[in-house]
């Protein structure tokens, strides 16, 4: 991150790669039970540009941005407001728009209900608006409704890089109607028990469903829950734009697990995408506890992303000292010291690399000292990426 924040001041502090915002789309269909369907376009749309590389802003960024303005989320606001949006948030371009049921179905057979959804895209820099573009189809068949308005705004917006409908269409199956109101339901849930109800059910009802599995194994990192989490990162799918982020996670579960082969290898997946230097350093961290030699590699690549980071030289100190390198140790420990002149820890292996003092036997100190890093910048080097390729 140290790295990325560097080269934003060679850019002058500001970065000029285009980012996209997805709004929520605005409910004309005259139906407060169909309400979540408009955040539930505004994911797709937003999921289908991130998984092709696009700078698509998230769902926590709009809604600081909402609360900024002071405006309710999910409500239809103007067009003077997605203006304001958007320049708080630097996005370059605005997609938006409406749904409605142009014939409505009764309510015992509400599935059948024809659903229409048209957007638009507000290009900021260049002061236009798109087309309007649609789609539409029975409300049963809500999610490929979505995920050919998607295609259609990512062709817009990358028409060479977009792949065709077709392999668009195939890589993401189609999801059930009653799963995806859940899962939204429980992304606008109030409460942590809300949520995961509502997550829990999206992901029982349609067991291909990969948003929620996501959410679920987020969740469950934080209560600090790794068997559970693993499980359900591990459902995630590679079309999926939080893949990456959940393979992340689930290396750290499967670390803390015990489990420091299945760790190395999700984090060497992640590694070969997005080289972050929290990645290679729980990499190195997975890679020592196997006395693994490629460990201090992994390390230094760390160090290489940010060498003002104390706990890297710290972990290759830890590593050299294992392997009885104390010379070198001495000079990693001594780095992470100066670094971070209250690490008592760090003190405490500098002086037992001055003394040639090496792990023993039913040591503790000899085990487990590795220090992870539970950061993950993703968006931030996709967008340093996209900066770099203008």
């Amino acid at each position: 991150m140290r790295r990325f924040l560097a080269l934003v001041a060679l850019f002058g502090g500001v970065m000029n790669a285009e980012t996209v915002l997805v709004l929520p789309f605005f409910n004309h269909a005259n139906s407060a039970n169909l309400e979540w369907i408009g955040e539930s376009v505004a994911e797709t749309v937003r999921d289908a540009l991130a998984s092709e590389g696009l700078l698509a802003l998230g769902r926590e960024d709009r809604l600081e941005a909402y609360r900024r303005l002071s405006l309710r989320p999910g409500a239809e606001i103007t067009h003077a407001s997605i203006i304001k949006i958007a320049e708080a948030l630097d996005a370059s371009q605005v997609i938006y728009g409406d749904y409605e049921t142009p014939s409505a179905a009764g309510p015992k057979d509400q599935a059948q209900t024809t659903l229409r959804i048209t957007a638009r895209i507000l290009d900021l820099k260049r002061a236009t608006q798109s087309p309007a573009f649609a789609e539409s189809g029975a409300l049963e068949d809500l999610a490929a409704i979505e995920q050919r308005l998607g295609w259609q705004a990512l062709e817009s917006l990358s028409p060479t890089t977009a792949p065709s409908v077709e392999d668009f269409l195939k890589a993401r199956p189609p999801v059930r109607l009653d799963a995806m109101e859940s899962y939204i339901r429980g992304l606008l849930a109030a409460s942590p028990d809300q949520r995961h109800r509502f997550f829990t059910q999206a992901a029982r009802l349609d067991g291909r469903y990969s948003q929620p599995c996501f959410q679920l194994g987020k969740a469950s990192w934080e209560q600090k829950d790794y068997k559970v989490a693993a499980g359900w990162l591990q459902r995630v799918a590679r079309s999926d734009p939080s893949y990456l982020e959940a393979r992340f996670f689930l290396g750290l579960s499967r670390y803390y697990l015990g489990d420091f082969q299945g760790a190395e290898a999700a984090f060497q997946e992640v590694a070969a995408e997005v080289p972050l230097n929290e990645v290679y350093n729980d990499l190195g961290a997975a890679q020592s506890q196997r006395d693994d030699s490629a460990a201090i590699a992994s390390y230094r690549k760390a160090l290489e992303g940010d060498d003002a980071d104390p706990d890297y030289y710290f972990n290759i100190g830890y590593a050299q000292w294992r392997a009885a390198r104390f010379d070198d140790a001495v000079a990693s420990f001594r780095a992470s010291v100066e670094r971070n002149p209250a690490d008592a820890e760090a003190t405490t292996f500098l002086g037992l690399a001055l003394k040639r003092t090496g792990p023993r036997p039913g040591d503790p100190r000899a085990v487990g000292r590795q220090r992870l890093k539970t950061n993950y910048e993703e968006a931030a080097y996709r967008q340093l990426q996209a900066e770099l390729k203008k």
